[in-house]
């Protein structure tokens, strides 16, 4: 794969983007929004971690940088909604800082962060998939979606 930069530390980038750009955009603040950051931010650790846990028990390799070391295609549990619940998580924790921080800055943000994951991490690891579990994964493909 060619992405060498590990998921956990661009979605790191992001946050700190969210958090440290907040003087330059409006500040909202409604009680709303602390409620929608709580829910999000314990939605996002909830999801990673259950995809972490399913991979975990089918003992095959979370590190996405080394897909090619996968020893099973896991699509069960969360795997059932999503096909990346891992970045699925990611994103709602940045949501979560996103309502929190910076309502407008972290909106555009966690788009880019959606767009740099989609091209650069997302779209290598299925070629990858494709590659090691051929019709297994077409059909899996067929049935969840790559985000939600």
């Amino acid at each position: 794969m060619s992405n060498k930069i590990p998921p956990p530390i661009v979605t790191l980038f992001f946050g700190l983007c969210i958090y440290l750009s907040r003087s330059y955009f409006p500040d909202f603040s409604f009680s709303i929004l602390n409620s929608l950051s709580t829910i999000s931010f314990v939605l996002g650790i909830t999801v990673f971690a259950t995809a972490v846990s399913s991979f975990k028990r089918q003992k095959t390799t979370v590190n996405p940088i080394s897909i090619e070391k996968a020893s099973s295609l896991v699509v069960n549990g969360v795997f059932k909604y999503s096909r990346n619940p891992m970045y699925l998580g990611m994103l709602f924790i940045l949501l979560g800082l996103t309502f929190k921080f910076n309502l407008i800055g972290g909106l555009l943000f966690t788009s880019i962060f959606v767009i740099f994951i989609s091209i650069f991490q997302i779209k290598p690891e299925e070629a990858a998939m494709e590659k090691l579990f051929d019709q297994e994964w077409k059909d899996y493909i067929k049935n969840v979606r790559r985000w939600l």
